[in-house]
């Protein structure tokens, strides 16, 4: 019964997380596909159709060139329909291609050089790369960054920065040989850092003092009442208002650190992708749908600007998803143009087939996986 309340009480959430998780979800697909269509046509490629959802059509038009546009009522991703395909993966339609005449081949996407197939593929994944360091760089330049500076307002008893032998005062000045120039660029370094020796040199009464620090796995909660694990020194931040800037950058520097960004957000998550293969991690924290919905509600409430954050984060997510050597993504694809490449013809018509399953029954098991763990995070809740 309880659990039958949880999930009443997170339906009518759900219905308020609907709009930003649609907003998010349907801005980062309509990137990624975007790229995709924008080579498909520098390359002279026929596009049929260009679909944000699956599912029955709700709206559409044609195009000058043909190209059908068209919003789909499941909401949960998109593609590309290239002259050639199949269907949405980009499966070559064999008895299609037989029928076409020469001038219609030429505009099929798998009758072009491997060079360029190789290019349309990997555009949807460098296009969400792309968005994301716009969306960061314009917050640098726009907004700006709002920093406290790396000191040490209080050590926590027993923690591993009093083993280490912090003390309060102390200004941070690198981690590893990396400069340190904000509490928060601290913080990112020693919570993906769990049960790591680091390096630090801090700044004590003027004089340079290097220490050992090792942070601890710890789960916290974040202001949402999500559950993280991650690595803690158990440093307090200083509350001083002299301690706090709002800084804001050229665009040519935004740019340099959106890239940054987007950059740490790619480490981060294949680095927690390779705790999680080495048994070092769990894989609860992979979510499907329903966290992301539940996710864009809550930082919606916090505003439009932490909303796209969250949209540049997700599309770094979904370009990289997007790369592994899965068949059916467009990993998959990069990984038979490499072999097609080494063996100097494509691979038949049979092995593509039994790859693309493999690749559609490893895509509904990750989805079922995320979806399970998104049912047992609501339960906790």
């Amino acid at each position: 019964m309880e659990m039958i309340t949880k999930m009443a009480g997170f339906g009518e959430s759900f219905f308020s997380y609907l709009l930003p998780f649609l907003f998010v979800l349907t801005v980062v697909v309509f990137f990624h596909e975007l790229g995709h269509y924008i080579v498909a046509r520098w390359c002279n490629v026929t596009v049929k159709v260009f679909s944000l959802g699956f599912g029955r059509e709700i709206y559409g038009f044609n195009d000058k060139k043909g190209t059908r546009w068209r919003l789909s009522w499941i909401p949960l991703g998109g593609y590309v329909q290239f002259l050639g395909d199949e269907n949405a993966a980009s499966v070559p339609d064999q008895d299609a291609m037989k029928d076409m005449t020469k001038e219609e081949r030429s505009g099929s996407y798998h009758d072009k050089p491997l060079a360029q197939r190789a290019a349309v593929t990997v555009a949807g994944p460098i296009a969400n790369f792309l968005l994301a360091i716009v969306i960061f760089a314009f917050m640098f330049t726009f907004i700006g960054q709002r920093q406290t500076l790396p000191i040490v307002d209080a050590v926590s008893v027993g923690s591993a920065a009093e083993v280490a032998g912090f003390k309060a005062g102390d200004r941070v000045i690198s981690i590893d040989d990396e400069l340190i120039e904000s509490f928060g660029a601290m913080q990112r370094i020693v919570s993906t850092s769990a049960d790591q020796l680091l390096n630090i040199i801090v700044n004590r009464s003027g004089a340079e003092i290097a220490l050992k620090a090792t942070p601890r796995k710890q789960e916290t909660t974040d202001v949402f009442g999500n559950v993280i694990r991650r690595g803690l020194l158990g440093i307090r931040r200083s509350a001083s208002p002299d301690d706090w800037v709002l800084k804001k950058h050229d665009p040519l520097t935004s740019v340099w650190m959106g890239t940054k960004e987007t950059y740490f957000v790619i480490t981060r998550t294949l680095h927690y992708l390779y705790e999680v293969v080495t048994g070092r991690e769990k894989a609860d924290q992979l979510g499907g749908p329903i966290r992301i919905a539940q996710i864009s509600g809550q930082v919606a409430s916090a505003g439009f600007l932490a909303l796209m954050n969250l949209t540049a984060i997700l599309s770094v997510s979904i370009g990289l998803i997007n790369l592994f050597p899965i068949p059916m993504l467009d990993g998959g694809h990069l990984l038979f143009y490499a072999i097609e490449a080494v063996r100097g013809r494509p691979l038949s018509e049979r092995t593509l087939e039994i790859g693309f399953r493999i690749g559609l029954a490893l895509v509904l098991m990750l989805m079922i996986f995320a979806t399970w763990n998104d049912l047992i995070h609501l339960k906790s809740l």
